[in-house]
């Protein structure tokens, strides 16, 4: 049931407006509400040990919305990635397209949530109706397949999500942004547009992913060992670029990657991927076949350190060592971050006489993103009253928004906004009216949110300091010390020094515990600070630096 007491539309973007990534936004009138996108991020230098970052889900529970469901524009880890999580802490139908739905059938399913989660299949040729928002689709092409965009009526007004998208001329799979669905509705006072901004910086359009191939043809025709290929798992257009020129030139195709095999399967059992016959190998059988008709198609092209490909390039995967005179490829771009680990990976791979081939020297890549032309054409096509920019960090937020401002859009109604900014729409105008807290959690191993910043702080330290653990045994009864101090260190100096510190700071440390002579179990609990600042202070005396220190009484 809806209250239907309400004309004002509230939009809250959870993520995705002031970084890369972690995709979510949610739609809401009265109280009910529905979530565009469910997306993680992946950790940069400043978050050890974390595997993904996800939004915060507590600021829509405080809201106490009725959420009629998550609609997915399309299946990247950055719009799907956090959806698990974020079914566990408000379940909701999720309405997604067929391929997009495979790919996360196969997150559900190994959350355990497959069975208890609804889902519907939706399509660009059919509306749908949540509480009181109807919802139709426009076909978009990116680099993934069976990307959609949103056209949403709700009590304010039409609201156009772009989702993430360009004009690409000629798709692989023949399926065009449809440009006539949206100019039908811009001739309908489109209320806003909310506008992908990941590629407001490159000038012009950007290129179709078809012109990938007469590069690709040309690796192909001059390789003279195996041709390597690293791309994400998701671009389905891109393998089947791969595997169809694989065919023509007499070539077989090793997946390597748990991703990369998953997602090839449910492509092609859905329809989305055509895969030759008799074209593909697996990895243990790959010694069977020649070098020269060997192509591996592999997960890892941002450098994750367990990938298959780091794996390949350190010589540490179970079936695979790159030979030299193999062609390595790098098809996909550098995300911001992981510039550092791709690098090194490159590196290695040239160290063991491979040819790499990367988007910097080779046309190996396109984008799956709107350059500066495109999402110009976006703004006069729709035509909006309002204008809000998404997907991008904060600068590529300003810059399309000026981008609409010089397309004629009123400066007052380009609304640059960012994570936790709640947009009002009503009959007469359109305002950020509040801020709520749109935090970020971090996800290690099987822990969920237990790591704040206070942790990476920590962890951050740790990596840069060092730490040394004292550990003293007293005995309870009469507060004797009858084992200690013993020190240990790890990352203060090398192995082969650190006896001879150990021991020197051991010394010192023997003084200051005569000094402080505590007498029973309780003044040896409040000595301990003492004990560690004296440890800490002789290591900055010796060495100049002030690692972490830990101090452990042992009750005997």
């Amino acid at each position: 049931m809806t209250d239907g007491n309400y004309t004002n539309t509230k939009v809250l973007p959870l993520g995705g407006l002031g970084e890369i990534g972690l995709n979510t936004m949610v739609v809401s009138a009265g109280k009910d509400a529905f979530i565009i996108d469910s997306g993680l991020m992946f950790p940069d230098d400043s978050m050890p040990g974390v595997d993904i970052v996800i939004p915060d889900m507590d600021a829509i529970l405080r809201q106490d919305w009725k959420i009629h469901g998550y609609v997915l524009t399309h299946g990247h880890e950055d719009h799907i990635g956090a959806l698990p999580y974020a079914l566990k802490k408000a379940p909701a139908p999720v309405f997604a397209t067929r391929l997009t739905m495979g790919l996360v059938e196969n997150k559900l399913d190994e959350f355990g949530l497959l069975g208890t989660t609804e889902r519907n299949i939706i399509s660009a040729d059919v509306p749908i109706t949540l509480g009181p928002f109807g919802i139709d689709f426009f076909a978009v092409c990116h680099s993934v397949a069976d990307g959609v965009g949103l056209i949403i009526q709700t009590p304010a007004g039409i609201i156009v999500h772009s989702g993430d998208f360009k004009l690409d001329p000629t798709p692989i799979d023949g399926r065009l942004c449809d440009i006539e669905k949206l100019a039908f509705y811009s001739g309908k006072n489109v209320l806003a547009l909310f506008s992908d901004s990941t590629n407001v910086e490159n000038k012009g359009t950007t290129l179709s992913e078809s012109m990938i191939r007469p590069a690709f043809e040309s690796i192909f025709r001059e390789a003279e060992h195996r041709i390597l290929i690293a791309t994400f798992s998701s671009n389905i257009h891109r393998i089947q670029q791969v595997l169809d020129i694989a065919s023509e030139f007499d070539k077989k195709v090793v997946l390597v990657g748990r991703s990369m095999i998953e997602n090839t399967r449910i492509a092609s059992e859905r329809g989305y991927l055509r895969v030759p016959p008799r074209l593909l190998v697996d990895i243990k059988d790959m010694e069977s076949v020649p070098d020269e008709r060997t192509v591996v198609l592999s997960t890892g092209s941002q450098g994750e350190p367990m990938s298959a490909l780091s794996l390949m390039a350190y010589d540490r995967h179970k079936y695979l060592r790159v030979k030299p005179g193999d062609v390595v490829v790098f098809s996909s771009r550098f995300i911001p971050g992981n510039e550092k680990a791709i690098n090194q990976i490159i590196n290695e791979f040239s160290r063991r006489g491979a040819q790499v081939m990367y988007e910097k020297i080779s046309n190996v890549h396109v984008s799956g993103h709107a350059s500066e032309d495109e999402l110009r054409y976006l703004i006069r096509l729709v035509n909006p009253r309002y204008f809000v920019p998404i997907h991008g960090e904060y600068r590529h937020l300003l810059r399309h928004a000026g981008l609409a401002v010089e397309e004629g859009i009123p400066r007052e109604r380009v609304l640059i906004a960012e994570d936790g900014d709640l947009i009002e729409f009503g009959p007469d105008e359109a305002r950020i009216t509040d801020r709520l807290e749109a935090g970020r959690v971090f996800v290690h191993g099987k822990g969920v949110g237990d790591i704040g910043h206070d942790v990476l702080r920590e962890r951050r330290v740790l990596s840069e300091v060092g730490v040394v653990v004292v550990v003293l045994a007293v005995e309870s009864q009469s507060g004797k010390l009858v084992s200690g101090p013993v020190l240990h260190s790890s990352g203060v100096t090398f192995g082969d020094v650190e006896p001879e510190l150990m021991e020197s700071v051991r010394a010192g440390l023997m003084e200051r515990v005569e000094q402080l002579s505590p007498k029973n179990l309780q003044e040896w609990e409040e000595s301990k600070e003492e004990i560690r600042l004296a440890v800490r202070r002789q290591i900055n005396r010796i060495l100049g630096r002030k690692p972490v220190v830990l101090t452990v009484i042992l009750n005997v």
